[in-house]
Protein backbone atom coordinates (compact mmCIF):
# COMPACT_ATOMS: atom_id res chain seq x y z
CA UNK A 1 0.00 0.00 0.00
CA UNK A 2 2.88 2.35 0.46
CA UNK A 3 4.14 1.72 -2.76
CA UNK A 4 1.10 4.00 -4.20
CA UNK A 5 1.33 7.58 -3.54
CA UNK A 6 -2.35 9.06 -3.52
CA UNK A 7 -3.57 12.21 -4.64
CA UNK A 8 -5.25 13.19 -1.09
CA UNK A 9 -6.12 11.17 2.20
CA UNK A 10 -8.92 12.97 3.90
CA UNK A 11 -8.94 11.38 7.42
CA UNK A 12 -12.86 11.39 8.42
CA UNK A 13 -15.60 10.93 6.24
CA UNK A 14 -17.91 13.22 7.84
CA UNK A 15 -19.33 16.28 5.85
CA UNK A 16 -16.41 18.16 5.18
CA UNK A 17 -14.27 15.46 3.54
CA UNK A 18 -17.34 13.87 1.36
CA UNK A 19 -18.17 17.50 0.23
CA UNK A 20 -14.68 17.91 -0.38
CA UNK A 21 -14.33 14.59 -2.08
CA UNK A 22 -16.62 15.64 -4.89
CA UNK A 23 -14.90 19.00 -5.42
CA UNK A 24 -11.54 17.07 -6.22
CA UNK A 25 -12.27 13.87 -7.74
CA UNK A 26 -14.31 16.08 -10.36
CA UNK A 27 -11.22 17.31 -10.93
CA UNK A 28 -9.54 14.41 -11.75
CA UNK A 29 -7.50 14.46 -8.05
CA UNK A 30 -7.61 10.56 -7.04
CA UNK A 31 -8.83 11.12 -3.40
CA UNK A 32 -9.47 8.48 -1.00
CA UNK A 33 -11.28 9.08 2.44
CA UNK A 34 -10.24 6.63 5.44
CA UNK A 35 -12.93 6.52 8.56
CA UNK A 36 -12.04 4.96 11.59
CA UNK A 37 -16.20 4.96 12.29
CA UNK A 38 -19.45 5.91 10.95
CA UNK A 39 -19.61 7.32 7.55
CA UNK A 40 -21.50 10.68 8.06
CA UNK A 41 -19.73 11.39 10.95
CA UNK A 42 -21.81 12.43 14.07
CA UNK A 43 -24.09 14.29 10.73
CA UNK A 44 -25.15 10.19 10.62
CA UNK A 45 -26.48 9.50 14.03
CA UNK A 46 -28.36 12.66 14.61
CA UNK A 47 -31.96 12.15 14.32
CA UNK A 48 -33.14 14.96 12.10
CA UNK A 49 -31.51 17.48 11.14
CA UNK A 50 -33.77 20.69 10.42
CA UNK A 51 -31.40 23.60 9.64
CA UNK A 52 -29.51 22.12 6.27
CA UNK A 53 -30.32 24.13 3.24
CA UNK A 54 -32.41 22.42 0.60
CA UNK A 55 -34.50 20.52 2.31
CA UNK A 56 -37.55 22.05 3.41
CA UNK A 57 -39.12 19.71 5.70
CA UNK A 58 -35.74 18.32 7.39
CA UNK A 59 -33.99 14.92 6.77
CA UNK A 60 -32.54 12.92 8.54
CA UNK A 61 -28.90 12.54 9.77
CA UNK A 62 -28.59 9.22 8.37
CA UNK A 63 -29.96 10.04 5.00
CA UNK A 64 -27.98 12.77 4.51
CA UNK A 65 -24.63 11.11 4.67
CA UNK A 66 -26.11 8.29 2.55
CA UNK A 67 -26.54 10.82 -0.10
CA UNK A 68 -23.46 12.62 0.47
CA UNK A 69 -21.34 9.38 0.13
CA UNK A 70 -22.87 8.40 -2.62
CA UNK A 71 -22.14 11.53 -4.59
CA UNK A 72 -18.97 11.67 -3.94
CA UNK A 73 -18.72 8.20 -4.75
CA UNK A 74 -20.60 8.77 -7.85
CA UNK A 75 -17.34 11.10 -8.86
CA UNK A 76 -14.96 8.54 -8.26
CA UNK A 77 -13.47 8.99 -4.67
CA UNK A 78 -12.63 6.06 -3.20
CA UNK A 79 -13.77 5.59 1.06
CA UNK A 80 -11.95 3.03 2.95
CA UNK A 81 -12.25 1.84 6.80
CA UNK A 82 -9.55 2.04 8.98
CA UNK A 83 -7.72 4.35 11.88
CA UNK A 84 -5.36 6.75 11.47
CA UNK A 85 -2.47 6.37 14.13
CA UNK A 86 0.39 8.85 13.27
CA UNK A 87 0.74 11.16 10.68
CA UNK A 88 4.51 12.12 9.60
CA UNK A 89 6.42 14.20 6.81
CA UNK A 90 8.53 11.79 4.52
CA UNK A 91 10.87 13.75 2.16
CA UNK A 92 7.80 15.00 -0.82
CA UNK A 93 5.07 12.85 0.35
CA UNK A 94 3.19 12.64 3.77
CA UNK A 95 3.64 8.77 5.88
CA UNK A 96 0.81 7.63 7.40
CA UNK A 97 0.55 4.85 9.97
CA UNK A 98 -3.27 2.63 10.00
CA UNK A 99 -4.73 -0.16 10.92
CA UNK A 100 -4.65 -0.85 7.22
CA UNK A 101 -1.08 -0.76 6.73
CA UNK A 102 1.09 2.31 5.56
CA UNK A 103 -0.37 5.31 3.19
CA UNK A 104 1.13 7.91 1.11
CA UNK A 105 -0.20 11.22 -0.24
CA UNK A 106 0.72 14.10 -1.68
CA UNK A 107 -1.82 16.39 0.49
CA UNK A 108 -3.69 15.56 3.38
CA UNK A 109 -7.41 16.87 4.50
CA UNK A 110 -7.85 16.67 8.34
CA UNK A 111 -11.78 16.26 8.52
CA UNK A 112 -12.17 13.91 11.66
CA UNK A 113 -14.78 16.34 13.17
CA UNK A 114 -15.26 15.70 17.15
CA UNK A 115 -16.85 13.13 19.36
CA UNK A 116 -18.45 13.30 22.29
CA UNK A 117 -16.54 14.17 25.82
CA UNK A 118 -16.74 11.61 28.70
CA UNK A 119 -18.11 12.17 32.00
CA UNK A 120 -15.41 10.28 33.72
CA UNK A 121 -16.63 8.64 36.71
CA UNK A 122 -17.05 5.04 37.62
CA UNK A 123 -18.73 2.55 36.04
CA UNK A 124 -18.94 4.95 32.44
CA UNK A 125 -16.11 2.67 31.14
CA UNK A 126 -17.34 -0.36 32.29
CA UNK A 127 -20.65 -0.14 30.83
CA UNK A 128 -20.04 1.83 27.49
CA UNK A 129 -22.19 0.09 24.59
CA UNK A 130 -23.88 -1.82 27.44
CA UNK A 131 -26.41 0.53 29.22
CA UNK A 132 -23.71 3.62 28.62
CA UNK A 133 -24.51 5.34 25.00
CA UNK A 134 -24.03 9.07 22.88
CA UNK A 135 -26.21 7.79 20.37
CA UNK A 136 -30.01 7.66 20.81
CA UNK A 137 -30.50 6.32 17.32
CA UNK A 138 -28.05 4.15 17.46
CA UNK A 139 -29.69 2.46 20.81
CA UNK A 140 -32.60 4.31 21.87
CA UNK A 141 -34.79 0.90 20.50
CA UNK A 142 -32.72 -1.26 22.58
CA UNK A 143 -34.97 0.80 26.03
CA UNK A 144 -38.41 0.21 25.06
CA UNK A 145 -40.33 0.70 27.60
CA UNK A 146 -37.33 1.17 29.82
CA UNK A 147 -36.28 4.41 32.46
CA UNK A 148 -33.46 6.77 31.67
CA UNK A 149 -30.96 9.26 32.27
CA UNK A 150 -29.89 11.56 30.11
CA UNK A 151 -26.81 13.87 31.12
CA UNK A 152 -26.01 17.55 29.73
CA UNK A 153 -27.63 20.26 29.11
CA UNK A 154 -27.27 21.54 25.44
CA UNK A 155 -28.79 21.32 22.48
CA UNK A 156 -27.83 17.44 21.83
CA UNK A 157 -29.50 16.42 25.28
CA UNK A 158 -32.36 18.13 24.95
CA UNK A 159 -32.85 16.94 21.23
CA UNK A 160 -32.09 13.47 21.67
CA UNK A 161 -33.83 13.22 24.79
CA UNK A 162 -36.81 14.14 23.18
CA UNK A 163 -36.09 11.05 20.31
CA UNK A 164 -35.97 9.00 23.18
CA UNK A 165 -39.28 9.52 24.21
CA UNK A 166 -40.23 7.44 21.52
CA UNK A 167 -39.27 4.01 23.38
CA UNK A 168 -38.18 5.05 27.08
CA UNK A 169 -41.08 5.62 29.45
CA UNK A 170 -39.24 7.95 31.32
CA UNK A 171 -36.21 10.18 31.46
CA UNK A 172 -34.48 12.14 33.67
CA UNK A 173 -32.14 14.60 32.45
CA UNK A 174 -29.44 15.85 34.56
CA UNK A 175 -27.93 19.25 34.14
CA UNK A 176 -24.96 20.15 36.02
CA UNK A 177 -26.05 24.04 36.39
CA UNK A 178 -28.97 26.10 37.26
CA UNK A 179 -30.15 26.25 33.58
CA UNK A 180 -30.06 24.84 30.35
CA UNK A 181 -27.81 25.81 27.78
CA UNK A 182 -29.74 24.47 24.97
CA UNK A 183 -32.19 26.85 22.40
CA UNK A 184 -35.61 28.18 23.82
CA UNK A 185 -37.57 25.55 21.07
CA UNK A 186 -35.97 22.89 22.03
CA UNK A 187 -36.25 23.63 26.19
CA UNK A 188 -39.91 24.05 25.60
CA UNK A 189 -40.53 21.08 23.58
CA UNK A 190 -38.55 19.04 26.74
CA UNK A 191 -39.88 20.79 29.17
CA UNK A 192 -43.37 20.32 28.16
CA UNK A 193 -42.81 16.88 27.22
CA UNK A 194 -44.61 14.05 30.00
CA UNK A 195 -42.36 11.94 29.76
CA UNK A 196 -39.06 13.82 30.79
CA UNK A 197 -38.05 15.59 34.28
CA UNK A 198 -35.74 18.03 34.19
CA UNK A 199 -33.09 18.16 37.28
CA UNK A 200 -30.93 20.71 37.95
CA UNK A 201 -27.73 21.50 40.35
CA UNK A 202 -27.26 18.05 39.67
CA UNK A 203 -24.14 15.97 39.34
CA UNK A 204 -23.25 12.97 37.24
CA UNK A 205 -21.70 10.67 40.17
CA UNK A 206 -21.59 7.05 39.42
CA UNK A 207 -23.06 4.80 36.95
CA UNK A 208 -24.23 1.53 39.03
CA UNK A 209 -24.46 -1.99 37.47
CA UNK A 210 -26.24 -5.51 39.30
CA UNK A 211 -25.68 -8.91 38.72
CA UNK A 212 -26.24 -8.84 35.02
CA UNK A 213 -23.58 -6.77 34.10
CA UNK A 214 -26.25 -4.04 33.49
CA UNK A 215 -26.92 -0.88 34.50
CA UNK A 216 -29.23 -0.40 37.08
CA UNK A 217 -28.87 3.24 38.80
CA UNK A 218 -26.75 6.50 38.73
CA UNK A 219 -25.51 7.91 41.51
CA UNK A 220 -25.49 11.86 41.98
CA UNK A 221 -25.76 15.06 44.04
CA UNK A 222 -28.56 17.44 43.60
CA UNK A 223 -28.41 20.82 45.79
CA UNK A 224 -26.07 19.23 47.76
CA UNK A 225 -27.75 15.72 48.52
CA UNK A 226 -26.95 12.86 47.48
CA UNK A 227 -29.22 10.93 45.49
CA UNK A 228 -30.12 7.77 42.91
CA UNK A 229 -32.17 7.26 40.05
CA UNK A 230 -32.75 3.86 39.08
CA UNK A 231 -32.65 3.43 35.35
CA UNK A 232 -31.96 1.13 32.68
CA UNK A 233 -29.51 3.22 30.45
CA UNK A 234 -27.63 6.48 30.20
CA UNK A 235 -27.16 8.38 27.98
CA UNK A 236 -24.03 10.95 27.77
CA UNK A 237 -24.00 14.97 26.24
CA UNK A 238 -21.92 16.39 27.54
CA UNK A 239 -20.37 18.08 24.76
CA UNK A 240 -17.84 17.51 22.39
CA UNK A 241 -13.75 17.65 21.90
CA UNK A 242 -11.63 17.54 18.67
CA UNK A 243 -10.27 14.33 17.18
CA UNK A 244 -6.81 15.10 17.09
CA UNK A 245 -4.64 12.69 18.74
CA UNK A 246 -2.95 11.08 15.65
CA UNK A 247 -1.68 14.43 14.82
CA UNK A 248 1.01 14.19 17.78
CA UNK A 249 4.32 14.50 16.21
CA UNK A 250 3.48 15.53 12.59
CA UNK A 251 4.40 19.51 13.50
CA UNK A 252 0.73 20.35 12.87
CA UNK A 253 0.04 23.05 15.18
CA UNK A 254 -3.29 23.13 17.36
CA UNK A 255 -5.37 25.62 19.77
CA UNK A 256 -5.53 25.95 23.27
CA UNK A 257 -8.60 23.25 23.28
CA UNK A 258 -7.01 21.16 20.35
CA UNK A 259 -8.62 22.43 17.81
CA UNK A 260 -6.13 22.64 14.73
CA UNK A 261 -5.49 26.13 13.31
CA UNK A 262 -5.51 26.88 9.96
CA UNK A 263 -4.96 29.87 7.50
CA UNK A 264 -7.36 31.67 5.31
CA UNK A 265 -6.86 28.96 2.59
CA UNK A 266 -7.85 26.23 5.31
CA UNK A 267 -4.05 25.14 5.31
CA UNK A 268 -2.51 24.19 8.12
CA UNK A 269 1.17 25.71 9.01
CA UNK A 270 2.38 22.50 7.32
CA UNK A 271 2.24 23.17 3.48
CA UNK A 272 0.06 20.17 2.21
CA UNK A 273 -2.04 19.59 5.27
CA UNK A 274 -5.24 21.43 5.32
CA UNK A 275 -8.10 21.04 7.86
CA UNK A 276 -11.75 21.51 7.56
CA UNK A 277 -14.93 21.36 9.57
CA UNK A 278 -15.32 21.07 13.26
CA UNK A 279 -12.58 19.92 14.20
CA UNK A 280 -10.71 23.11 12.50
CA UNK A 281 -10.30 25.91 15.40
CA UNK A 282 -12.98 28.66 15.04
CA UNK A 283 -15.38 26.34 13.29
CA UNK A 284 -19.04 27.26 13.96
CA UNK A 285 -19.85 23.55 14.39
CA UNK A 286 -22.86 23.17 11.74
CA UNK A 287 -23.36 20.60 9.11
CA UNK A 288 -23.83 23.39 6.36
CA UNK A 289 -20.76 25.16 6.92
CA UNK A 290 -18.57 21.83 7.32
CA UNK A 291 -19.67 21.27 3.76
CA UNK A 292 -18.88 24.66 2.41
CA UNK A 293 -15.32 24.79 3.88
CA UNK A 294 -14.83 20.88 2.69
CA UNK A 295 -15.48 22.42 -0.94
CA UNK A 296 -13.45 25.24 0.03
CA UNK A 297 -10.35 23.16 1.37
CA UNK A 298 -10.92 21.02 -1.80
CA UNK A 299 -10.23 24.10 -4.06
CA UNK A 300 -7.20 25.15 -1.97
CA UNK A 301 -5.80 21.37 -2.58
CA UNK A 302 -6.35 21.92 -5.71
CA UNK A 303 -4.02 24.75 -5.77
CA UNK A 304 -1.68 23.66 -3.87
CA UNK A 305 -1.12 20.28 -6.58
CA UNK A 306 -0.86 22.34 -9.65
CA UNK A 307 1.92 23.72 -8.18
CA UNK A 308 3.07 20.46 -6.30
CA UNK A 309 3.26 19.19 -10.17
CA UNK A 310 5.37 22.00 -10.97
CA UNK A 311 7.74 21.70 -8.55
CA UNK A 312 8.06 17.92 -9.09
CA UNK A 313 8.99 18.58 -13.29
CA UNK A 314 12.98 19.63 -13.59
CA UNK A 315 12.83 23.73 -14.31
CA UNK A 316 9.33 24.07 -14.54
CA UNK A 317 8.90 22.74 -17.90
CA UNK A 318 9.33 19.38 -18.55
CA UNK A 319 13.09 19.65 -19.34
CA UNK A 320 16.66 18.65 -18.02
Amino acid sequence: MADKVHDVIMIGAGPTSLAAAVYTSREDIETLIFEKGIIGGLAAITDQIDNYPGFEEGIEGLQLAEKLQKQAERFGATIELGEVQSVKKDGDVFSLSTTSGELQAKTLLIGTGSEWKKLKIPGEDDFYGRGVHNCATCDGAFYRDKKLVVVGGGNSSAQEALFLTKFASHIDILIRGDKWKASDVLVDEAEKNDKITVHFNTTTDEIVGGDENKVTAVKGTKDGQETTFEVDGVFVFIGLKPVTYFLEGSGVELDEYGFVKTNHKLMTNVPGIFCAGDVRSGATMQIAAAVGEGAAAALSIREYLENYQREMIPNGNGQD
